[in-house]
């Protein structure tokens, strides 16, 4: 037994377009290619002899059409194919000669009355959602004027392309209702579907754009898979590893420095003194590190306590160099509460691209980046901060080539 051949095309975008497609259909038929299934973004057809067919569109806003429909519609010489939506379509060989499904547009636009409401419906809620999304990304993008660190963060990818897509579908939502509008007035002023409207080149490039744009957002649901495998939070070794962080022991520089018992533990991670790995489609490699710890037999200046120094360090490794320069200004921006603007120094500095510091009493705040790598460093003590440039300015060699750290670590 001869087993017959499925060929897969990329459909027509505009599935309200009916003329169109039936025409479609009937040239895929005069090349052997029989219709067999409607899918999101493909026609499936069956190879067999070129023949002429005639293919026709029926519409119905139920979810089936009537058995006793099929049978008068079989009778007449159309053969029911295949569905999408709305739109239930039939074939016929052209010497069957036989006739249309409707003989009279007046009436046959009352089947589109019930499609046209639909469709309206659903281009007022699409276009509702799609402003209250964008709404609430240009609040996450732009709100404290800090878009290329929400980038590198990877934080709101995802979600900005899903909103593109609903984008989109509000878009052909409203498309496809005013087209069924139109074509329900013409209809109704006696003028019949256009059975020889032809895709041209534009409409292909255009429903090939949508597979291509409906298989980045398929791709972009691997992103918090990814970012789910690499993510892990540990307790910070206590002896300095080859990481690209800052540690306090190389800041504060004093034997006595200890790490105090842990307060806070959770899934058996101490919280005051962690490292967070993650990752991003502009930052494959991410740190995220706190660590605290005492000096017994000291004070803090003002009198306040035992003497408990910490720092905090975001660490990223960038895919595009380029983009060192503004994420230092956007890290600025972000972490920049109530002090005073001109207390944030830009310096320069013979081993790094970028530096800009800030010191108030025991609080201290670092930016740099060189090559690929950004470093920042938040401190807290009584250490000068140029000892944290010094730690930056060695840490950051680690990142600010072409090489991964993952690379490096294993050569």
């Amino acid at each position: 037994m001869k087993m017959s051949k499925s060929v897969y095309k990329v459909r027509p975008n505009d599935y309200w377009r009916i003329g169109e497609h039936e025409n479609w259909f009937e040239e895929m038929a005069v090349k052997g290619l029989y219709l067999k299934k409607l899918g999101k973004m493909f026609a499936t057809f069956e190879k067999g002899e070129p023949k002429q067919m005639k293919y026709r569109i029926d519409i119905s806003i139920d979810r089936k059409i009537p058995d006793n429909q099929l049978e008068m519609y079989a009778e007449s010489g159309w053969e029911y194919v295949t569905r999408d939506k709305f739109f239930y379509v039939f074939s016929s060989p052209v010497e069957l000669n036989a006739p249309e499904l409707h003989t009279d547009s007046a009436e046959q636009s009352f089947t589109i009355k019930k499609l046209n409401q639909k469709l309206m419906r659903n281009a007022i809620f699409t276009v509702m959602a799609t402003m209250l999304i964008i709404g609430m990304l240009t609040a996450i993008w732009f709100l404290d004027g800090t878009p290329i660190y929400v980038l590198i963060e990877g934080w709101a990818i995802q979600q900005t392309i899903l909103a593109a897509f609903i984008g989109y579908t509000a878009y052909t939502s409203l498309r496809a209702t005013v087209s069924i509008r139109a074509l329900r007035k013409n209809l109704m002023e006696g003028k019949p579907i256009n059975r020889h409207a032809t895709w041209n080149k534009r409409d292909r490039l255009r429903s090939t754009f949508v597979v291509v744009f409906t298989i980045v957002i398929g791709l972009s649901a691997v992103f918090p898979i990814v970012q789910l495998v690499k993510m892990k939070t540990e307790t910070l070794p206590e002896e300095n590893g080859n990481l690209p962080i800052v540690r306090l022991a190389d800041i504060e520089r004093n034997p006595d420095l200890i790490r105090e018992e842990a307060e806070y533990m959770n899934d058996g991670v101490d919280w005051a003194n962690r490292y967070s790995t993650n990752w991003g489609p502009f930052a494959p490699v991410q740190y995220d590190t706190d660590e605290i710890g005492i000096v017994s037999g000291k004070e803090w200046s003002d009198g306040s306590g035992q003497y408990s120094p910490s720092v905090h360090t975001k660490v990223y490794q960038l895919t595009i160099p380029a983009m060192a320069d503004r994420l230092i200004t956007d890290l600025v921006k972000w972490h920049w509460f109530d002090e005073n603007k001109e207390d944030y120094v830009e310096m320069n500095h013979p081993n790094l691209d970028r530096l800009i510091v800030y010191e108030d009493a025991e609080m201290k705040k670092v930016f740099a980046a060189k090559g690929k790598g950004v470093i920042f460093v938040r401190y807290h003590g009584n250490a000068n901060v140029q000892s944290i440039v010094d730690e930056i300015e060695r840490k950051i060699m680690l990142i600010s080539g072409s090489k991964n750290l993952s690379e490096k670590e294993s050569n």
